[in-house]
């Protein structure tokens, strides 16, 4: 499976602020989820003519050329060119194009990273009837929704479940965590079992940090933004997420050191951990990590993460497809977008690149409902929110992860990291709107 943007195009994003002809979206958007609303034109069932430029990332898209080929044959007078750009110049070269005026027709995003781009001087507004946006996953849909206005179109789809070792579980005589009070005897059982740390946590101290404990957050029944779009970073949910997330490390069923994040999957398969929080690609990579075939199947189970207070919940990312507002052939674009949201497709494209559908339908195809492994990320899918679809929600995660550090490490407390992180987000606001 493909790991979309992890420690890629995030990475690149996280503390660069657009170029200054871009209108940056988000002012006033309110609490953590959206509408469902669509509001431009409609478009028909004729064949789609003409030319259309699209531009995405290497990665996901790779394949698309291969997934669209009954598209094209069905429309025979549309010319589909495509420009894949590397993961990490990605947005990059796209924010300088659309500056420039250059921009193709249609782009593709990452859900968790496009808040940047949801204005109607950047992308047009989906158009009414072209997808249903109750077909998808809801944080899916609500990651490209502003003012109740929707621009992108969902793709794929990813979130993040437990990944532990069965074979260490079953020797343990424990079963996978189902909340926050037995997370740590869990972890201490696998340990006992013979792993030398229980949990390969991420210490990148980064982004990636400070949208793990966003999520607790969730959990814990805190949220992101107020309803009136103020941030709200140093609640006792949000202390509550910094110190349970401390407790990791705290409890040395995770190191403060490492894993790094390539070292994640080796140290997995090899015992010194047990557990990852995680997305769905690892579960394609064990086997050749292992250099065994159906290591996998015999030594891995996944399941829902741990529920806080307010339940089980992560964060939605993936892929999603966007319409440029200089467009010179929209009608063809959206027809595209369309076809590549129906279920029929998103099968296709998993078959072709393990991508997860964002629709949820295309879950039912025997392609995945047969991976018994899959389910648990189904599941968490279903109970997900979208990150803040505003401007500064990159950096204010950054500075989050990097607070998170002294606590972890037992040199500060999660009341201060939580109180600093606040001071920052206010600091910076939420983006012109």
């Amino acid at each position: 499976m493909s790991n979309p943007s992890r420690r890629g195009v995030l990475r690149l994003t996280a503390g660069t602020a657009l170029l200054g002809s871009l209108t940056l979206a988000g002012c006033g958007r309110g609490n953590d989820s959206t509408s469902t609303a669509a509001t431009g034109k409609h478009v028909d069932n004729a064949p789609a003519k003409g030319t259309v430029n699209v531009w995405a990332a290497q990665g996901d898209a790779d394949v698309l050329d291969k997934v669209l080929k009954p598209f094209k044959a069905a429309n025979p007078d549309l010319d589909v060119k495509f420009t894949l750009i590397p993961n990490a110049e990605y947005y990059t070269k796209l924010q300088s194009a659309i500056a420039a005026g250059k921009g193709p027709d249609v782009a593709q995003f990452f859900s968790e990273a496009q808040a940047q781009f949801l204005d109607p001087s950047i992308l047009r507004p989906v158009p009414d009837g072209l997808v249903d946006p109750s077909a998808f996953f809801a944080s899916s849909w609500d990651a490209g929704v502003v003012k109740n206005v929707a621009y992108t179109v969902p793709w794929y789809a990813y979130t993040y479940a437990l990944v532990y070792r069965s074979d260490l579980a079953k020797k343990a005589g424990v079963k996978a965590p189902t909340t926050w009070d037995e997370v740590v005897p869990f972890f201490k059982g696998l340990q006992g079992a013979g792993a030398g740390r229980a949990l390969g946590a991420d210490i990148g101290w980064d982004i990636f940090n400070g949208q793990d404990v966003a999520m607790y957050a969730w959990q814990a029944g805190g949220s992101l933004l107020s309803s009136g779009g103020k941030w709200t970073l140093d609640t006792p949910e949000m202390v509550d997420a910094i110190k349970y997330n401390a407790s990791f490390f705290t409890s040395g069923a995770a190191d403060s050191s490492g894993p790094t994040f390539l070292d994640a999957q080796p140290y997995f398969v090899s015992g010194k951990t047990a557990c990852m929080i995680t997305g769905p690609w690892v579960i394609g990579q064990l086997d050749a990590v292992a250099k065994k075939n159906g290591w996998t199947a015999s030594h891995v189970a996944t399941a829902p993460l741990p529920a806080g207070s307010s339940g089980s919940v992560s964060f939605s990312a993936g892929g999603s497809w966007g319409v440029l507002a200089d467009s010179g052939n929209a009608d063809a674009a959206w027809k595209l977008i369309r076809y590549i949201s129906q279920p029929g497709t998103q099968v296709a494209q998993y078959k072709a690149y393990s991508s997860l559908p964002a629709v949820v339908a295309a879950w039912a195809n025997p392609a995945l409902a047969s991976q018994p492994l899959l389910d648990a990320f189904l599941t968490q899918l279903k109970n997900t929110r979208a990150f803040p679809q505003v401007s500064t929600w990159q950096q204010v995660a950054t500075r989050l992860g990097k607070e998170m550090e002294a606590v972890a490490k037992g040199k500060g407390t999660a009341a201060k990291a939580a109180s600093n992180v606040q001071a920052y987000a206010e600091s910076l606001g939420t983006g012109k709107g």
